[in-house]
């Protein structure tokens, strides 16, 4: 086993491999690698599974009681300045690296399908092997500043793949929306990073807790200042998981591929800042106002999202809100002290919902038969419903996503989602309230959003709802992005004019009537991520959690965590399950009678809210006020700038040009050469001087 984690510094490196063999080849024979669009895909996928292989040997070896390994060389010396880089394998980095790599690798084969007829086939495979390996490469770091290296490849990747369709002009917003607004959480980590070097001198998470708790304790920095160093730490988590104020982003990031959303909402991007909150516990637990800050920050944004979600029309849309609001419980989690509940929650909706964004990507690609490749009609579930019989395996698993996310016993989510409401309640039951009216609208949105895309009668060939939607879209009322969208590439990513290239026997390009199942490359990931998606929660139910037993906080030990183990009280697990489960089945009977049935008109009722309607409708209007705030704003502050600089600067440039000018043209008709005329100059000024003498 010792040979195993002597070489586990490839797990990260074969992804790399593959990134560098195919980018290298599409920049030097591009032509031939694209028309080995096949074994390209081969070779990245392989280097991947041999990645998982890696990664469950090692998960294996810890679960077996190995010792925490940690290998590391010096890279930077300054004096008594010395920086090492390496990697660290313990119980956290283990299950991390399988999450990472299981997700990944179903992933890329589902992309097999889904990209099939995209040109830039090769390089998006190329992209997301990068993606995986500066992920896995942020796992596996052993202190702060490896982390951030590869938590700003992280954030590059999510740039290339968000904006990978980047001749249209929704995409190249979104990556650049994406870009900027994670460039503000980083220079807050940045500087929190910096901040707690200085107060430490060390950037390894658990000496810099101790130090910090330390000189605390001692007087020799302030409270006020532990504070703030926390906080600005907790600013990069802020921006890559997507939590209020920097959420932004997130929706507007599903301009990308489908593949590639599953993959950032799922087990990289997201992840990576729940990760470093994980990661920086040894800090932040000795610092409880930042505690409490992170704790409130997960609940609002739980509630934030969900809250939005309701009201989302556009398929992918849905379930990003969905994403930033269990982000949210992941983090009030952490913030309540919840360690491995948060990160138990991470594992079972890493699963659940890469399932559910692939079976998004599956309706997706199943609908463009049949509304052509429009993104804004292919991905709207207005257009949608019945799909359950066209699309057999896509509905099952994403209705196993749906009962797994909305907490429905036995499935993965109710476990971790429960155990967080049942510290939450001990803690602090303000939270508690909170993250469970966040259960009932998470489990409303997402059986309305099941409802009216595999159930009920099939609107897509309707021509009236399209033609009201393309008339509607321009004002919002129906919030579709543009009334004419004509982009080079659809969800399915095909080119312009593609889909009537190819006949009807196509999995794809064919035109029909009726929706149809994506072919197994796409249904096999699906399949699969069904599996964790129901069983995956057993691992940490309260009377037998041995998740908590394998991972738990740095601070504690096993015994303390055995202890409380045994201390399980099965009158108040039933009481707090029975709570989350009965605000659960509310909320879904309520989509039931609404969407399902028609027995309540959700129209009426958004009739008579009609302000909450429009502010879920408008998520809380952040995107406008970011944009006059901050965009507008901005732009009127660049343009007093370039004024000072064209009147002030310019002018003061230009002023010394012209006395420059004006000086020299009058000192060339003095300096000609001429002995005479330079005589008569000095007997001038000497007979001046001397007149002037005499006068005084």
């Amino acid at each position: 086993m010792e040979v195993i984690y002597q070489y586990a510094w490839l797990i990260p490196v074969f992804p790399l491999l593959g990134a560098m063999l195919v980018g290298l080849g599409l920049i030097s024979l591009n032509q031939v690698t694209n028309r080995l669009r096949q074994l390209n895909a081969v070779v990245i996928i392989s280097l991947m599974g041999t990645a998982m292989a890696f990664s469950l040997a090692l998960l294996w070896s810890q679960i077996q009681g190995h010792a925490p390994y940690i290998r590391t060389l010096e890279w930077a010396a300054a004096g008594n300045f010395h920086l090492s880089m390496g990697y660290t394998i313990d119980h956290l980095t283990s299950v991390m690296l399988v999450i990472v790599t299981t997700v990944a690798l179903l992933v890329m084969v589902y992309t097999d399908g889904y990209m099939a007829h995209d040109p830039g086939y090769v390089r998006f495979y190329a992209y997301l092997s990068l993606f995986g390996s500066s992920m896995l490469g942020l796992v596996v770091s052993p202190n702060l500043v490896q982390i951030y290296i590869f938590w700003e490849l992280v954030g590059m990747c999510s740039y290339l793949l968000v904006g990978f369709w980047y001749d249209r002009q929704a995409a190249a917003d979104a990556c650049q929306k994406a870009f900027v607004t994670n460039r503000v959480g980083d220079f807050g980590l940045l500087l929190g990073i910096l901040g707690l070097f200085w107060a430490t001198g060390s950037f390894d998470f658990g000496v810099m807790g101790d130090r910090l708790a330390q000189l605390v304790e001692t007087g020799s920095v302030s409270n006020f200042l532990a504070i703030l160093l926390a906080i600005l730490v907790f600013l990069g988590p802020v921006a890559k998981s997507a939590q209020f104020p920097l959420h932004v982003w997130l929706p507007d990031a599903m301009e990308g591929p489908t593949p590639i959303s599953a993959l950032i909402h799922a087990a990289t991007m997201v992840a990576a800042g729940v990760f470093l909150i994980a990661r920086m516990y040894p800090v932040f637990e000795h610092v409880p106002v930042a505690m409490n800050v992170i704790a409130f920050t997960g609940a609002f944004t739980a509630f934030l999202g969900a809250s939005i979600a309701i009201t989302q029309n556009d398929i992918k849309k849905g379930l990003a809100y969905s994403t930033i609001s269990q982000l949210g419980y992941m983090v009030m989690a952490m913030g309540l002290g919840s360690y491995s509940a948060g990160l138990f929650h991470l594992m079972t909706h890493a699963y659940f919902k890469a399932m559910l964004f692939l079976g998004s990507g599956s309706v997706i690609h199943g609908m463009e038969g049949v509304v052509g490749h429009d993104p804004a009609l292919a991905q709207d579930m207005r257009l949608m419903g019945g799909l359950r019989k066209y699309m057999p395996v896509t509905s099952i698993t994403f209705l196993i996503g749906c009962l797994a996310i909305s907490g429905v016993p036995p499935f993965a989510g109710f476990w971790s989602k429960d155990e967080i409401l049942g510290n939450a309640f001990e803690v602090n039951p303000f939270l508690w309230l909170i993250g469970w009216l966040t259960a009932g609208i998470t489990a409303f949105y997402m059986f309305r959003m099941y409802f009216m895309t595999f159930e009920g009668k099939f609107r897509g060939t309707d021509e009236k709802i399209k033609a009201k939607l393309k008339q509607a879209a321009s004002t919002i009322v129906w919030e579709l992005e543009s009334a004419e969208p004509a982009p080079n590439f659809g969800p399915g990513a095909m080119k312009q004019g593609e889909l009537a290239a190819h006949d009807a026997h196509d999995a794809i390009g064919h035109h029909s009537d009726t929706p149809h199942e994506s072919p197994w490359t796409m249904t096999l990931p699906l399949a699969l991520l069904a599996i964790p998606s129901m069983l995956i929660g057993l691992l940490g139910t309260p009377y037998a959690n041995y998740f908590e037993e394998f991972i738990f906080p740095p601070s504690e030990t096993l015994t303390e965590v055995l202890e409380k183990a045994a201390e399980f009280n099965p009158t108040e697990f039933y009481v707090m399950a029975g709570a989350s489960v009965g605000i659960s089945l509310i909320g879904i009977t309520l989509a039931s009678l609404m969407y399902l049935q028609g027995k309540i008109n959700p129209a009426g009722i958004a009739s008579q809210i009609k302000p909450l309607y429009e502010l879920s409708l408008n998520k809380w209007y952040f995107d406008d006020i970011y944009h006059r705030v901050f965009v507008l704003g901005l732009r009127r502050v660049a343009r007093q700038v370039m004024e000072v600089d064209f009147r002030v600067v310019d002018g003061a440039v230009n002023l010394t040009g012209f006395f420059t000018l004006v000086s020299g043209e009058g000192l060339k008709y003095l300096e000609n050469g001429r002995a005479q005329f330079y005589a008569l100059i000095i007997f001038g000024a000497v007979l001046g001087l001397v007149i002037l003498f005499g006068i005084t």
